[in-house]
């Protein structure tokens, strides 16, 4: 016996190289030295609940030049390359989920931190960190009712005590 039309449900293939979540880093240039980067998530198959770009996190000013070094020695062990024309604005780079995930927690961290010990002891836990760990602190910091609250407690366990 075959299903009647009307209760059989429509199953889309889904292309395996479209069915990981999309995320893309935004480099602008805001002065002659000031730059600021963004890590943005990308409306895909996998994620239907993004309709538009969603910022995922952002660094600039003496926080960025504090840990860009990390940042962009991550970005050509990915692959990704920051070079264009002089004059052109720079258009969004492709991400990995895992690289995105390391820089949007990365971001988020350090924004508010002022300590340079401190942040350095944060950027090197979140670079220890493997995927599940960051994918799992992010999620925290982006979707729980008080982020900062999750934040702090996250700098609290990668900073030494008395730090």
């Amino acid at each position: 016996m075959t299903p009647h039309p009307q209760h059989t449900a429509k199953v889309q293939t889904i292309d395996p190289r479209r069915a990981a979540p999309s995320y893309e880093l935004r480099v602008r240039r805001l002065g002659a030295a000031l730059s600021l980067y963004e890590v943005w998530q990308l409306p895909a198959a996998a994620t239907p609940h993004i309709a538009a770009p969603t910022r995922v996190a952002g660094l600039k000013g003496r926080n960025l030049e504090l840990v860009e070094h990390r940042v962009l020695r991550r970005l050509a062990q990915a692959g990704v390359k920051l070079a264009r024309p002089a004059g052109e604005p720079m258009p969004g780079l492709p991400l990995s989920e895992d690289l995105a995930l390391h820089l949007g927690l990365t971001f988020r961290a350090l924004a508010p931190m002022r300590s340079r010990e401190r942040m350095r002891a944060v950027a090197e836990g979140i670079e220890r960190m493997d995927r599940e760990e960051a994918a799992y602190w992010l999620g925290m910091a982006m979707h729980r009712r008080r982020p900062r609250r999750v934040l702090a407690a996250l700098r609290m366990l990668l900073t030494e005590p008395g730090a």
